[in-house]
């Protein structure tokens, strides 16, 4: 593929480790042979003892390159970078890998790694003369916070979720660096430098941010699209509404309330549900609330898998993307536009592609019993109601693009840029794929994409200090945070730990701290036996990420395709 020399010169690169022409001629000259491989294509990107031996072979060499000496003591993750258009020339399977790279990529100083002069909002530092240089390059509350996104990301695998270690401190990153040393008059004009908040009061690490366990990418391709179409059907209702009219709001058989307009025009959404604040905000009659689904972040603030990959990149890592921050080097490191469009395409394709989760049910008559049971209990009290088993994708909506055409300011717009597409069912991504059936894709994810209080209220442990969907130092930003999207099931089982939290270690104490909303449900749970709460959480020790490279949705405890009878189906 065609890919630009990294940011440390390009005599430093070469495409591989120089071999004799000896070793390993009759396997590659038979690899040759038999794929029938001649003209330039076969001999393209080869390293010279690979040249030689295609001559040798009669293929034309017409295109090989001498390739340069390497530059010694360099120290680079991610040595090749893709050119803007690339992701359009590349074969797909080359695309992921380099998608793979550099999402697992351990960013070092030589290319772009750390912020010296931004936080993590993308925002100038408060105090510019403390540049975030040794030793305050890392920071584990406002961040830089992690070399790789795998770094916190690996649970089963890269791409998962995380331990507890790896929480994340939502909102740190408006700190340039904490400290929480509150020292006298000396933070007065630098509020946010480390010490005191945006009214300037002393920070305490309950309050400066919201611990959030990491989540699993695992299908969100397959969930991105989901958001993308409900967006569309809400936002067409809306657009169906005459002033003084009303509508309910339903897509895929999931209600977001009614929708109302005034006699003048405005709109009212006080009926609405499931929404957060941002989903909702009018500026008046000819501008109505977006309904946008925003389906990542626990508390769902995250439109997109790209505007996720770009905030995570500068957030992190301190790696900026061109389409965000422009030209130059906008965070004094020395180093220029770190991520090309082409190379946030294809870093966001590759967890667009990840596999989805299945089922695991051992071969074993009292757990199946206990699981068959399960599921339907799962649905009698009510857990279903808000975990819907799955939700449809219609339209061809499992040809993935970009960008989504939701996209916040600050990502790749439609327009500005060809449009990317990668089909979901494709069989060369990482396996299983959800099936095609009637012009429909199921998503067995377990959620209504809607955001709940189950909460018992603000002195819940479980509502956050922070609301991240208002302004920093707002009333409301400080008020705190009690509302969540529904918990995407699938996989969940070994991707512990859980709540948005991540304080419990089991899914039986997920399910006891309900309340709220899911009250109700809480209470038919208490008043089953233990047969039956065990059951239920036999079914969903069942919904597991596969062992790497299984086709199958649904094995046995030997990863052994098996058929099963569900209640969900």
């Amino acid at each position: 593929m065609s890919i630009k020399r990294g940011p440390v010169g390009a005599d430093y690169f070469k495409s591989g480790p120089s071999r004799s022409i000896a070793s390993g001629v009759l396997t590659l000259g038979a690899a040759v042979l038999a794929l029938g491989l001649s003209g330039p294509v076969a001999a393209q990107q080869q390293p010279p003892g690979v040249c030689v031996l295609l001559a040798m072979l009669g293929v034309d060499t017409g295109n090989c390159e001498p390739q340069p000496d390497p530059i010694l003591g360099v120290e680079v993750a991610v040595p090749e970078r893709l050119e803007d258009g690339d992701e359009f020339t590349t074969p797909l399977p080359q695309l992921m890998r380099q998608g793979g790279i550099l999402f697992n990529a351990n960013w070092t100083a030589q290319e772009g790694g750390g912020r010296p002069g931004l936080t993590g909002t993308g925002n100038p530092l408060s105090d510019a003369d403390s540049p975030l240089t040794f030793p305050r390059n890392m920071n584990r509350v406002s961040a830089p916070d992690a070399n790789s996104c795998g770094g916190c990301h690996n649970l089963p695998r890269s791409g998962g979720g995380g331990d507890f270690v790896t929480n994340v401190f939502v909102l740190g990153q408006r700190f340039d660096f904490a400290t929480f040393d509150a020292l006298s008059d000396d933070e007065v004009g630098f509020e946010t430098r480390g010490a005191f908040d945006e009214n300037g009061e002393p920070v305490t690490l309950q309050g400066i941010a919201n611990s959030r366990a990491t989540l699993g990418m695992f299908g969100s391709g397959y969930i991105e699209m989901l958001a993308r179409q409900m967006t569309a059907d809400l936002q067409a209702i809306r657009d169906g509404i005459a002033p003084g009219g009303s509508a309910e709001l339903v897509s895929k058989g999931i209600s977001f309330g009614t929708l109302a307009r005034n006699a003048d025009g405005s709109w009212d959404t006080s009926a609405t549900e499931g929404f957060v604040p941002p989903s909702l905000a009018s500026a008046g009659p000819d501008a109505p609330p977006n309904l946008i689904i925003r389906p990542f972040h626990q508390a769902s603030a995250v439109i997109s898998l790209r505007q996720f990959t770009n905030n995570a990149m500068n957030h992190h890592h301190g790696i900026q993307a061109r389409e965000r921050f422009g030209e130059g080097d906008h965070d004094g490191d020395g180093f220029d536009n770190n991520l090309s469009v082409a190379d946030v395409t294809a870093v966001t394709a590759w967890q667009a592609q990840l596999e989805v989760p299945g089922r695991v049910i051992p071969r074993n008559r009292v757990i199946e019993d206990a699981v068959a049971n399960g599921e339907q209990l799962f649905m009698d009290i009510g857990c279903a109601d808000c975990h819907t088993p799955a939700l449809p994708l219609t339209d061809q909506g499992w040809v993935y693009t970009e960008p989504n055409p939701y996209n916040p300011a600050g990502n790749l717009q439609p327009g500005e840029y060809p449009t990317f597409e990668m089909d979901l069912s494709d069989n060369r991504l990482d396996q299983p794929r959800l099936p095609v059936q009637n012009d429909t894709v199921w998503v067995p994810a377990f959620t209504d994409m809607k955001v709940h209080n189950i909460t018992s209220g603000p002195d819940d442990p479980n509502c956050e200090e922070l609301n991240m969907h208002f302004p920093a130092g707002s009333a409301e930003f400080n008020a705190g945070n009690c509302s969540f999207i529904t918990k995407k099931l699938w996989g969940a089982a070994n991707e512990p730990p859980y709540f948005h939290h991540g304080l419990f270690t089991t899914m039986r104490e997920a399910i006891e701290a309900h309340r709220g909303e899911a009250l109700d449900a809480y209470q038919q749970w208490s008043a089953l036996d233990d047969y039956g709460r065990n059951s239920i959480i036999e079914f969903l020790k069942t919904l597991q990420l596969l062992p790497e490279g299984t086709t199958a949705l649904v094995v046995d405890e030997k990863g052994r395709p098996r058929n099963w009878d569900s209640a969900f189906d």
